[in-house]
């Protein structure tokens, strides 16, 4: 796998297998990321050709953890579409 800088992970949850069912794949993405740069990224890491990129802000939360107040920090996740026939495998 290449090298990059804008694309941290895939996000895997429930939601986000049945997505994938739709062509649609989730990632978590650098905070300085641009929709141009996740397309070079995952044509780089993947060999697909998104059709389209959707960029949503994460906002920090409050949390309880033992009792201890805390804070869970946000991010950005970027949602990737692909054209029918094509696939991402993790």
């Amino acid at each position: 796998m290449a090298k990059t800088t804008t694309i941290k992970k895939p996000r895997i949850t429930e939601k986000v297998a049945i997505l994938a069912e739709k062509n649609m794949y989730t990632f978590e993405v650098s905070a300085g990321a641009t929709k141009n740069e996740i397309k070079k990224d995952i044509f780089a890491l993947y060999k697909v050709k998104p059709t389209k990129v959707n960029i949503l802000n994460i906002p920090k939360k409050k949390v309880i953890v033992r009792g201890k107040m805390g804070v869970k920090n946000g991010g950005k996740k970027a949602v990737v579409y692909l054209k029918k026939g094509d696939k991402i495998e993790f």
